[in-house]
């Protein structure tokens, strides 16, 4: 367990946040979460498999213990796959994402990991700038990779970050 600071919407200004691996238990909060930041969002078993799997998993806490954040990360080789990364919506906007790139970036170096992948959709405005200012850069696109509105699918944008 570890914490650090962060100025936000709900938090006092300097107010620790802790961060811990994602538990079974952090799951309704995290589902909270999940269900209000995402059109389409993860499902109880997506988070299910992915601690099964023993994924690297983790969330961020007020001290109140009310969930702030999450992300969930999957070693491959000598990368890290950023599966999912979340911000509670009434603290976005904070640097929160960056804390917990932050964090995802610390657990690759000490794993050995030399880059860090993720998918993004190009409608995720938010998310693309908080990716492009913490230095990953697109090296591809997924056609159709996304569910979207209608019935039909969105391309993600691949993006990499060199540790």
């Amino acid at each position: 367990m570890s914490a650090f600071h962060a100025a936000g919407a709900q938090l006092a200004p300097a107010s620790p946040l802790i961060l811990e691996p994602m538990q079974e238990g952090d799951l309704e909060q995290v589902l909270s979460i999940e269900n209000i930041v995402y059109p389409y969002p993860w499902t109880r078993g997506n988070f299910l498999d992915s601690l099964a799997s023993g994924y690297l998993s983790w969330v961020a806490r007020e001290p109140t213990f009310r969930l702030a954040g999450y992300f969930l990360a999957m070693q491959v080789v000598d990368e890290m796959h950023l599966l999912n990364i979340s911000v509670r919506a009434d603290l976005q906007g904070h640097g929160l994402g960056r804390m917990l790139l932050d964090r995802v970036s610390t657990l690759a170096r000490a794993n050995g990991m030399t880059s860090i992948l993720l998918e993004v959709r190009p409608s995720n405005l938010r998310a693309l700038s908080v990716y492009e200012r913490y230095g990953f850069v697109r090296i591809g696109l997924r056609r159709g990779y996304y569910p979207a509105a209608g019935n039909t699918r969105e391309d993600a944008i691949v993006m990499r970050f060199c540790l």
